[in-house]
């Protein structure tokens, strides 16, 4: 217990300093403090302070037996990696140095302690180095292929949710660390991991694409994700079905945004389209068909015809509105109607309740209800370090659904998830500037 209490005690200070340090650098004092003191604040500085710190941390816990410190100061260490981006922006203080020196600070911040987690029997040793592997690659090797390409090799969005995980995940073993008699269900680390290394592995492959290709890859990844779902629906895998669909569901929400920030091809439009219907359309109806019933077809016929009427009066109709705010939906879009399946698929047991759940999801899809898009509204009011920071818990909590096996309890974390999206959305039908 007071493991615990040391941990909620050093993130609670940790986010309190960050909130703070986020709204004072907004004001000219806490700036021009900034300036006159680089040597302390530039933001290289601060990486090699949460280093220092970091490695302090590692000593006090795994050498000098003084763990609860060591807790405290990682933790604060850990919330500087988003101090150091902060002063980068608001100071306009980054620099190439910068784009190299921070991924290999947090690097040198969360490998240790993990490396030293494996071997004290937490998490897998085979797979920490395989991590750590692939992290000297992105940081040395890829890196300098990048810099004769004269490419920059700065972080994307996969690695930033990478680091928050990895820093998350130190935290956590070191909670196991003192539980003796912990269930094995309950400890995660192992499958958490294996979300890191992809994220890792992504991370350096995305470095290396053309921007302009970024949409029609993400298209293309969110069209095999459809395909994927329906081979596993076809074996009755059911909830790793609807896994591979939520996945596509993050590459959906993101191909739009590369493309108005990176531009793309000229099928990148239809092979989005493509991809939603098959994601959104074919593969929620044939769970439906495969739950069974005697009205299965019927409803998943209806659901069908539903998604493509949706798709095409958003691409024939409501692009072409003008009295249509930018960035609002006219009907419930396909990928949150697709949720309200696929959440009743894992929850209900009596066939007729999930084609009632398909049909208040046709309803919603093809009415003129207003929802803000979750992507280019919703996300841009929340401030980026608590988006990325979302996104860790994301695969953390789908982490613990593969560890734990309690489908029904995805299922009503989906259902969840997509009606705390419809109040949102319904009440952010004003579209907003992106954050700075």
């Amino acid at each position: 217990m007071e493991r615990f209490l040391v941990i909620v005690f050093s993130v609670l200070l940790g986010v309190g300093f960050f909130v703070w340090f986020s709204r004072a650098i907004n004001k000219q004092p806490l700036q021009d403090y900034i300036s006159r003191n680089l040597w302390l604040l530039h933001p290289n500085a601060v990486c090699y302070w949460r280093t220092a710190l970091a490695m302090v941390g590692l000593l006090l816990y795994f050498f000098l037996g003084h763990e609860n410190i060591g807790i405290v100061i990682f933790t604060f260490a850990a919330i500087l990696d988003g101090v150091d981006g902060v002063i980068a922006r608001k100071c306009n203080l980054g620099t190439k140095l910068g784009e190299w020196l921070d991924p290999l600070c947090d690097k040198l911040t969360y490998l240790p302690p993990l490396i030293g987690f494996a071997y004290k029997g937490i998490i897998s040793v085979k797979l920490i180095w395989m991590l750590v592997i692939i992290e000297l690659f992105g940081q040395f090797l890829a890196r300098r292929i990048l810099d004769l390409l004269k490419t920059s090799g700065a972080a994307n969005n996969f690695g930033k949710i990478k680091a928050i995980i990895c820093f998350g995940l130190v935290i956590f073993c070191a909670l196991l660390d003192d539980i003796v008699d912990i269930p094995p269900i309950y400890n995660i680390s192992d499958e958490v991991l294996v979300g890191i290394i992809i994220l890792a592995s992504a991370s350096i492959v995305f470095k290396f694409v053309p921007n302009r290709l970024y949409a029609d890859i993400l298209s293309t990844l969110n069209f095999i994700c459809g395909i994927t779902s329906l081979i596993l629906t076809y074996q009755n895998y059911f909830a790793w079905a609807i896994c591979i669909i939520i996945m596509g569901q993050l590459f959906d929400l993101f191909d739009g945004r590369m493309a108005e920030k990176h531009g793309g091809t000229k099928i990148g439009p239809l092979m989005d389209d493509i991809a939603d219907f098959v994601s959104f359309g074919l593969a929620p109806a044939y769970m439906i068909i495969k739950s069974g019933g005697s009205l299965a077809w019927l409803f998943a016929a209806v659901y069908i015809a539903g998604v493509a009427f949706r798709l095409v009066r958003f691409v024939t109709v409501d692009k072409k509105r003008t009295d249509l705010p930018e960035g609002i939906f006219n009907g419930l879009p396909s990928p949150a109607g697709a949720l309200i399946v696929l959440g009743s698929v894992l929850v209900v047991d009596y066939p007729p309740l999930l084609w009632g759940g398909a049909a208040v999801s046709v309803g919603l899809m093809v009415s003129h209800l207003q929802f803000a898009h979750f992507g280019r509204v919703i996300i841009r009011q929340v401030p980026r370090p608590l988006f990325f920071t979302m996104c860790a818990c994301m695969v953390v909590a789908l982490s613990f659904v593969f560890r734990t096996r309690n489908v029904e309890m995805f299922g009503y974390v989906i259902l969840c998830s997509v009606s705390l999206y419809m109040v949102v959305g319904r009440k952010l039908r004003s579209p907003v500037k992106e954050r700075v």
